[in-house]
């Protein structure tokens, strides 16, 4: 069982496309490896969160226990702990070191008393749990599960009778540079997001138990006897001249998409991608005044009947 607050994936973003890669094949994501990167997306996207939190503070206004399944290295469960002081939180995943990156965060913080862990794999290891959630947090994770309504269902039986079930899928791909940026053939971010789509596609077919489904998330929902109960799109808009944070994950988050999708783009692509990411260069990412940061994500909401 968990126990708070020493209990033992929201890997926020974990395929290219604005999710993390590592390793040769789809499946092989090393999420110790993504931890930075992963921790300094979710720091950037705070002000994104915290308007998902405030919507959710509408549908669970006092929840006892919230659940983040698939919580990575727990920055969005930290939030989740700051916006429902009255809370208690489990971050629930399947990497103990990027638990461990968790509790430390909360004990800097000073919210060590009121945030657990639970190291497994979804959705089995929330079976662990000592109570019913009374929200239960799933972003960018249930993508990660090969059987997704299956998934859904389980995730179902763990909310306590009139608890919120919120799940984070889809969006819209993050935008970093205008279409045309003075280098290489213009169009680059768009041509690498058909090549992240192959690459998230031949994932999801590699998981285990993987089963195709439309991704009707409302519906889906249904089909776990919850009610749907809302959808909402969040925007982060970070325009240019941005800040060295934001710069810095640009900069990451392309080196990373130009290693894990090598094969798939052009030597044309790949050379701009060079470029960018050339701290020498002017027309780099490190230098560029026309650097921006725009994202969209999308939150569903159902609930347990009561």
């Amino acid at each position: 069982m968990a126990h708070l607050p020493h209990a033992h994936p929201d890997h926020q973003e974990a395929h290219p496309g604005g999710h993390g890669h590592h390793g040769h094949g789809p499946g092989d994501i090393d999420w110790a490896v993504m931890a930075p990167l992963l921790e300094a997306q979710a720091e950037l996207f705070t002000p994104l969160y915290g308007t998902v939190m405030a919507w959710l503070r509408e549908k669970a206004p006092e929840p006892g226990l919230i659940v983040d399944a698939g919580s990575g290295p727990g920055v969005v469960s930290c939030l989740f702990a700051e916006a429902f002081p009255g809370a208690r939180v489990v971050a629930v995943d399947g990497s103990d070191p990027l638990l461990e990156r968790a509790r430390a965060r909360a004990a800097r913080l000073g919210l060590a008393d009121r945030l657990g862990t639970l190291t497994g794999e979804l959705p089995g290891v929330l079976d662990e749990l000592e109570y019913p959630a009374d929200l239960l947090w799933a972003g960018n994770s249930l993508h990660h599960l090969g059987d997704q309504r299956a998934a859904l269902a389980a995730f179902a039986e763990r909310l306590a009778p009139g608890g919120t079930l919120a799940l984070l899928e889809g969006g819209l791909p993050a935008r970093f540079l205008a279409r045309d940026i003075g280098i290489g053939r213009p169009g680059l971010q768009a041509r690498i997001d058909v090549v992240q789509e192959d690459w998230f596609s031949r994932m999801r077919a590699e998981l285990p138990g993987s089963v195709a489904e439309t991704e009707d998330w409302p519906a889906l929902l249904a089909s776990a006897v919850l009610e749907p109960t809302g959808t909402r799109s969040f925007l982060l808009d970070l325009p240019a001249p941005v800040s060295d944070q934001a710069r810095a994950y640009v900069a990451a988050e392309l080196n990373r998409l130009r290693e894990a999708l090598d094969g798939g783009i052009t030597a044309e692509d790949r050379a701009t991608l060079d470029r960018l990411l050339d701290p020498d260069d002017e027309a780099s990412v490190h230098r560029r005044s026309d650097l921006f940061v725009l994202k969209a994500y999308t939150v569903y909401t159902a609930v347990r009947a009561a």
